[in-house]
């Protein structure tokens, strides 16, 4: 039989059993104040709440403030409260903290709840969205044990309150969902929109956000790529408790749950978003310009472009991109397939060992085998073995089995293509297409390439000699010219058969003539032609006759710049493309502005701008007109080099400067006949395909305005039938004058 307490033992129990709580009450006290104290490791200061440490990926901004892609380690990129769907934000805390309004960080009704869950075997997270949030920010170290465990928990509680009392509710929930992880290189609210369903975060649907928030469960476990029946249901659940917390109506539940996931996936990489040349040889331009200004964080360490969250302001037009992007692609692949019929029945690579072995030497793959210490021998064997490779198709990638030898060939006869299009006005360029593919091809054709530029340095003589008083009817006789004096005689070849007689000068640029531009060459000496080429942005023109019909090499940079003098009334503005750099708290970190230079006269640049609108009206660049039916103002030059290696097209209007390339990575690979590698052929289509999205793009406001002519008036005659009475009228005076 049990003996009953006594009143007296009574009292000493409780006292005992008091005693141990408030001891122990005060001794976690204690603990907890020595863990706020950072005498059990540093807690992350005030700044480090307000600055934390993240990988935030930097942002490359259009124009009109469309994203064009990013630099990241981790590609995350933050946004507002008011940018981010309801759907998300009720989803969130009906599935992970519905007591997220009124608790201080730590939810101590819920924490004990869950313990108890706990004993019974019902596994469940305690953590509020705060203590999530400070988990995210500041991540703890792997393979700990049970004490540092235990540890590191109460020192996400200390940062949660923190947290809690230097942010609002908003704020907090904000920070969260742009640190979060959503998988498939998505971080982040912003990303992980984009990524799965190719939309903004305050777009996102009921389902699409549903979707996200249910990911937090486990981003592996319910990824709507890899299991999409299991995140389905999982969305459904988040719904569900969406229901439950009287955030959503049973009927809005009940029609939404059947609804297929609806994915629009777009993989995050660093190709990711368009515009990928641009994006490269603009993120070497920022490193260069922050190292040589001395552009450095507070601290003093450099900026991190792939981690620092900047914002990139380009001149770059979002939709032009696009239309450039599209128009390659489109036409290109009809090239490329007239290109491989061309040499049906040839063998393409007869006498180009030397070129195929220059080919094998620069790629990855034997640099790869150089560096494992290969033989010459055992990379020949390699070389000559058939293995799995992926290799560019203009229908997409292949997965294939080839020799590696036979790949070097294939894209030996690949044929690459890059075009620039720019405002004339004030340089800012629109649009940058590198090359064909950046995954397989990243050396940018626009900016770092070079090559022959052909017929189209042609107008830089022409300028030159209607600066000096011709008029562009002036007569020339379509005979050879000899230039002497610069070395060895020099007598250019017509590409072929010339026009019979005397013709215009107009006549000759529209055609292409090259007796009459050596003639033209003759009069003005190749001095002043190469200072005006160098004014006009195109450096390392040798003062030689032969420039006149292009034996220099120039990048579509340089000559879209120079062109952009025509059409900019005689004044040149170098191509800019960066216009600011902000760190990811909007401060400006680099600002830079067009620098117009006046380089002829408004007079002599208008008048060039009819010359070139002969072109196009009658000339070499006529089936703009009349096969691709562009009825607009645009003066153009086509140029095609020795061999049908280069193909380009130089095109005007008052509103856009246009440079499109096309030709073989190697000159030695080419066209046979000139009328297929011609200019006019394998280059002008493109911009006939670019142009007519432009113009029916109404948003863009490209008009069909014409050239203005100068408002002081143009004293040189360039209307033939008047040049002719006024020539005709000399004749006269000067018999009767006896002269």
């Amino acid at each position: 039989m049990n003996k009953s307490l006594s009143a007296l033992e009574t009292r000493r129990y409780s006292l005992i059993i008091w005693k141990i709580v408030v001891g122990g009450i005060a001794l976690f006290a204690i603990f907890i104040s020595m863990i706020g104290m950072g005498l059990f490791g540093a807690l992350p200061s005030f700044r480090d709440i307000e600055h934390p440490k993240s990988n935030q990926a930097s942002e490359i901004i259009a124009e009109d403030g469309r994203p064009l892609g990013t630099y990241f380690v981790q590609n995350r990129s933050n946004v507002t409260y008011k940018d981010i769907s309801k759907n998300v934000i009720n989803g969130l805390i009906a599935t992970e903290d519905t007591r997220f309004k009124e608790h201080s960080g730590i939810d101590f009704k819920r924490t004990f709840t869950i313990i108890g869950y706990n004993l019974i075997g019902k596994k469940q997270g305690a953590s509020t969205i705060t203590q999530q949030l400070a988990k995210n920010l500041f991540p703890r170290e792997s393979n700990l044990n049970f004490f540092s465990l235990v540890l590191t928990k109460f020192k996400e509680w200390i940062v949660a309150v923190k947290l809690e009392r230097n942010y609002t509710k908003e704020e907090i929930i904000t920070m969260y969902l742009n640190t979060v992880d959503f998988g498939n290189q998505a971080y982040g609210i912003k990303s992980a929109a984009r990524v799965y369903f190719n939309t903004t975060p305050d777009k996102l649907t009921l389902t699409q956000a549903s979707t996200l928030v249910g990911m937090q469960k486990g981003i592996t476990m319910y990824s709507p790529t890899r299991h999409p029946e299991r995140s389905r249901t999982r969305r459904n659940t988040v719904m569900a408790m969406m229901v439950k917390s009287e955030l959503l109506t049973q009927q809005e539940f009940d029609e939404q749950k059947e609804k297929p996931l609806g994915l629009h996936f777009n993989a995050a990489t660093v190709n990711d978003g368009i515009a990928p040349y641009f994006r490269s040889v603009l993120k070497n331009d920022i490193k260069t310009i922050f190292q040589e200004q001395g552009i450095t964080k507070p601290d003093g360490t450099p900026y991190d472009l792939d981690r620092d969250g900047l914002k990139i302001y380009t001149t770059l037009n979002y939709d032009m991109q696009v239309y450039a992007e599209e128009a390659q692609k489109e036409y290109m692949k009809v090239l490329q397939a007239q290109f491989i019929n061309s040499w049906k029945g040839r063998n393409p690579f007869k006498g180009k060992d030397l070129q195929i072995e220059q080919g094998v030497k620069r790629s990855d793959r034997y640099k790869s085998l150089k560096l494992e210490g290969k033989s010459d021998e055992e990379i020949k064997t390699d070389f000559n073995t058939k293995t799995e490779m992926t290799i560019f198709t203009w229908k997409g990638n292949i997965d294939t089995v080839m020799k590696p030898i036979d790949s070097v060939r294939y894209y030996k006869m690949l044929l690459r293509n890059a075009m620039m299009t720019m405002d004339p006005t004030n340089g800012h360029v629109k649009a940058w297409v590198g090359g064909i593919n950046y995954e397989h091809f990243k050396y940018d054709q626009v900016k770092m390439g070079t090559r022959q530029v052909g017929s189209t340095a042609k107008p830089f003589t022409y300028a030159v000699a209607i600066e000096n008083g011709y008029s562009p009817c002036y007569t020339v006789s379509n005979t050879p010219v000899t230039i002497e004096g610069y070395g060895e005689n020099w007598t250019p070849r017509n590409s072929g058969k010339p026009l019979p007689g005397s013709i215009t000068l107009q006549k000759a640029l529209a055609y292409s003539q090259n007796f009459v531009t050596a003639y033209l060459m003759k009069q003005v000496g190749p001095v002043a032609v190469s200072n005006l080429a160098t004014k006009m942005g195109i450096p390392n023109v040798p003062a030689y006759p032969s420039i006149c019909l292009g034996t220099f090499d120039s990048s579509i940079f340089n000559m879209v710049g120079a062109y952009g003098a025509f059409a900019n009334k005689g004044t040149y503005t170098k191509p800019i493309y960066l216009l600011r750099i902000e760190d990811k708290n909007g401060v400006v970190l680099f600002s830079q502005k067009e620098i117009p230079k006046p380089i002829m006269s408004e007079e002599v640049a208008y008048v060039m701008t009819r010359m070139l609108k002969g072109v196009v009206s009658n000339g070499t660049g006529s089936r703009l007109n009349y096969k691709y039916k562009v009825n607009a103002p645009i003066g153009a030059k086509t140029g095609t080099t020795q061999n049908n290696s280069d193909g380009w097209f130089m095109a005007i209007t008052p509103q856009l400067v246009t440079g499109i390339w096309t030709g073989c990575e190697d000159r030695a690979f080419h066209f046979i006949s000139t009328n297929q590698g011609e200019g006019a052929n394998t280059a002008l289509p493109i911009f006939a395909g670019f142009i007519k999205k432009v113009y029916a793009n109404p948003a863009l406001k490209i008009s069909h305005a014409d050239f203005e002519a100068p408002k002081s008036g143009v004293s040189i005659t360039y209307d033939c039938n008047q040049y002719q009475q006024q020539e005709e009228g000399t004749t006269e005076l000067d018999e009767k004058l006896g002269f």
